[in-house]
């Protein structure tokens, strides 16, 4: 039987996707399970993979095009088969997927919600001369030159056949557009830029947040004398070496163990009290931002707090993680304190009732006892939801933070772990 592959609803925030690149081209088979095209989500550029096995018969969706979730994409079938009814096919719309929500401790979470079947009318495949007209290049290839700006037909490439390998791109980024460069700065004074899957859907979640959920802001500033000691010692020391955020989450963690009034969500009729503590880590990109989800904080070391954060944003800024990865937080950290930013606020991201905003540590002169010494102080302000919190819960909350963040010894002590 005929399967059609669709362009994915993988989240409940995307809406539409981009085609990268096909793994597979018309006349060759692909099996269940294996790769067939590369998407770009609102989020990440992911694997497509096939749901049967077959011929790819047709590719009506030609790479680099957009196109809403459900659309699609191609058609797979055995080399006999009769293909114009899946090509033709309309069906119901699906429901939207449900809120993804934290997994429980030794539950694993789904990896994707189920796609939409809501199709739209089938757009032409490419052409042999406009296949032929693309230099072979591999996905992640592709990808990267579309964000550094680098014309593929100018490369020569180094991989098998001639293909185009990530490595060629690095090496011509620096003379086609420095790899510093934002779009906006590639364009002509005057021209559109198009927004990208990741703006879109910033766009959207904003609009969903800020005009609809009253919020309200906690600032307080900590002293990060001792922490910073700290941080520099087992960075020093070893055998991890964990940033200032690092502490801040596992500061954070504890925090919220003790005031678990702060981890919830409002949903309309209740307060959802979650019960592991799910941290997300704003990470900026040029497109946008990703906020990558570190799973039940509250039971981790900060030596596992560490490497998980590394893990994740690095493949953050490469668009390589899995939509449970970035999704269900429960609590959300932002931090600008290594572009100077001295203090700011976080707009929250539905379901969350609250988040952190972080600055710069900053050095400079405290009255400590009456007399004026050098300190190192850190602002920070938590942005509440006050459907779901007040001011007294939220200055508790921070009253607790910047007591660990003080007298930071128990962020390694063995029974801050868990």
């Amino acid at each position: 039987m005929a399967s059609r592959v669709v362009m994915p609803k993988l989240t409940d925030t995307m809406e539409e996707g981009t085609l990268v690149a096909w793994k597979k081209r018309e006349g060759e088979r692909v099996e269940a399970g294996e790769v067939i095209a590369e998407i770009e989500t609102d989020k990440a550029v992911m694997d497509l993979e096939a749901f049967a096995s077959g011929i790819v018969r047709k590719i009506v969706v030609p790479e680099g095009e957009t196109v809403p979730s459900g659309t699609l994409l191609a058609v797979v079938a055995e080399a006999d088969e009769d293909i114009t009814a899946a090509l033709t096919e309309q069906m119901a719309p699906a429901p939207s997927p449900s809120p993804v929500t934290p997994p429980a401790p030794g539950v694993a979470a789904a990896t994707a919600a189920p796609p939409s079947s809501a199709y739209s009318a089938p757009r032409p495949s490419m052409t042999s001369r406009e296949t032929e007209a693309r230099p072979p290049a591999s996905p992640r290839a592709r990808a990267l030159a579309a964000e550094r700006g680098v014309d593929l037909s100018a490369i020569v490439g180094t991989g098998p056949g001639g293909r185009i390998v990530e490595e060629d791109v690095l090496r011509a980024a620096p003379t086609a557009a420095p790899a510093s460069a934002s779009v906006a700065e590639a364009l002509p004074s005057g021209t559109d830029q198009p927004l990208s899957q990741m703006r879109k859907a910033i766009a959207r979640t904003m609009v969903q947040s800020k005009a609809p959920v009253p919020h309200f802001y906690v600032t307080t500033e900590i002293g990060m004398d001792e922490a910073e000691q700290l941080r520099e010692q087992l960075n020093r020391e070893g055998p991890f070496r964990p940033t200032a955020t690092d502490l801040i989450i596992k500061a954070t963690a504890l925090a919220l163990e003790r005031h678990p009034a702060i981890n919830v969500s409002y949903v309309g009729d209740a307060i959802r009290r979650y019960a592991t503590i799910d941290i997300g880590v704003a990470v900026g990109m040029e497109d946008g931002l990703i906020t990558p989800v570190i799973r039940d904080c509250g039971a981790k070391s900060l030596e596992t707090i560490t490497v998980e954060s590394r893990s994740l944003i690095e493949r953050a800024r490469l668009k390589r993680l899995q939509p449970v990865e970035y999704t269900g937080a429960t609590f959300s950290i932002s931090n600008l304190g290594m572009f100077d930013v001295e203090n700011f606020i976080a707009v929250l991201v539905p379901p969350q009732a609250a988040s952190l905003a972080v600055g710069a540590i900053r050095t400079v002169p405290v009255v400590v006892d009456g007399a004026m010494r050098i300190g190192q102080r850190m602002k920070v302000t938590l942005s509440c939801d006050h459907r779901a919190l007040d001011g007294l819960v939220a200055a508790q909350f921070l009253k607790e933070l910047k007591r660990i963040l003080e007298h930071p010894q128990e962020l390694v002590s063995p029974s801050s772990t868990g």
